[in-house]
Order: structure tokens, then sequence, then C-alpha cells
């Protein structure tokens, strides 16, 4: 019988979600914790870390999951390793969901970088109006170079404060390419920061930058071992041996 573990917190996990209780899958949704008022899914959900390596293990065997699903952000690379390594460990079936990564496209001008290290590094000494797409537990490197100024956009308030002064957005996605040309039109936005994360949830902002003509420093996904990897919500559903229900 199967029961399905999804690592969740994207717009895909929860499409996938959506899908899955459809097919009436008996299933849990895992959210990190990472944000206040996650959105409600139609799984029972269980919010918070698990405690690394061990404790994802601990609760595979104890809550008899017999498939997990690695739906996360592309760059929740931690969360993706101790996966690879609890399902290891307990031989239990793992299969990601993940986005096709952005391509660079024709009037696109990236600076691809390997880290946020390298981000601020890539970032130019002269002061300039600076977007900073990439999550709050990245932002601490970029008070090396405070002669900028940062717009951030946040799902939630800050609780703490930031470690350097900027204009902060708080607003929950999708963005439109309008809203994102408005954005960046009425904050003088002259230079992007962001992450590879790929779908078409979060691109509007890469647009926009083609549209208005602007830099985009873009840091590449991290590299993880060899698993197994799909791009579609079809493909989870035939690996659970189910017929998708999309487009019925």
């Amino acid at each position: 019988m199967t029961r399905a573990l999804i690592l969740g917190g994207t717009a895909d996990a929860s499409l996938l979600a959506a899908e899955i209780a459809r097919a009436r899958i008996d299933a849990v949704y895992s959210y990190g914790g990472r944000t206040r008022a996650p959105a409600d899914q139609p799984l029972p959900t269980r919010i918070g870390g698990f405690g690394g390596v061990s404790g994802l293990a601990d609760y595979i065997r104890r809550d008899g999951i017999t498939h997990v699903i690695d739906a996360t952000h592309p760059f929740a690379a931690e969360m993706s390793r101790n996966a690879i390594e609890a399902c290891m460990q307990t031989g239990t079936p793992l299969i990601a969901l993940e986005r096709v990564p952005w391509a660079k496209m024709p009037g696109d001008n990236w600076i691809e970088v390997a880290d946020v290290n390298a981000a601020v590094a890539a970032l130019p000494e002269a002061p300039a109006n600076v977007f900073l797409a990439i999550g709050r537990q990245h932002i601490a490197p970029f008070a090396m170079k405070p002669q900028h100024t940062y717009t951030l956009r946040f799902v939630d308030p800050p609780e703490a404060p930031l470690p350097f002064a900027a204009d902060v957005i708080v607003s929950r996605g999708p963005f439109t390419l309008d809203d994102e040309l408005e954005m960046m039109r009425t904050r003088g936005i002259a230079w992007i920061v962001a992450r590879n994360s790929g779908g078409d949830g979060a691109r509007a902002k890469i647009d926009a930058a083609r549209t208005r003509g602007l830099p985009v420093i873009m840091i590449s996904r991290p590299q993880l071992p060899e698993r197994l990897r799909v791009e579609s919500v079809a493909e989870i559903m035939q690996w659970l041996g189910h017929r998708t229900c999309l487009g019925a």
C-alpha cells in the first residue's frame, strides 16, 4: 500500500498535492517551516524540520512512508541531500520533481555565478539600486557592499533586523510581467540578483529585466548527488502507479 511523503513548499508541490488528493493516494505534505502562513493543502500537513538525516529516516520508518517525493525549491540543497541519504538508509524509493532551469535568451544580460558570495563580488563598486530576488536566508553577504540601495521582497515581514538598510516589499507571488516592470521602474532598479529557480511562477522578473535591458547576476543551482528526477506532475503520478487526472 502506498503512503507518500511530499517534501514541499513550492507551487509545483501544491499542484502535485492536489493531484494526489484527487487520486485518493495516502500522502503527507511537509513544509520546512520558513513561511509563517503557508498555503493550505488538500492533504494532511506537517510543518517544521525533521532533525537532519536521522530524523527524516526515523520519520519514514515510524510513519510507514513507502515513497518520498522531493518537490522542494531547487536551492533547498540541504533538505534534498538529507532526503537522498535518508532514503538510502531506509531503502525508500525517492523521486525529485525539479523545474527546468531558465535558459539564457537573446537580449538577456546575465552574469552567471556559482554562489551568493560570487554574486556579491559581481556587483559594481559604484552605488546602484539593486533588487535582491534570492530569499531572506541568503542576503547577509550583501552587507559587504552597503553602498547600494537594496530592494527585497518577502512573503512575510522580517522578524529580526536586516543586516543592512533596505526597501522591503511584503507580497506573495506569482507576479506578472507588468507587476515586475512597474516595480523596477518606480524603484529605479539597475541590477537584479536572482537564483536560477526555473519554472514559470518566478520568471516574470527575468523577462522584465530583459525588457528593460538590465543586467542579472544569475546564481547557478547547487550540485546534488545523482537521483531520479522528473519535470512534471504527470510523471510523478506515473511513478506512483496512477494515471493523472490533469486536464480531465
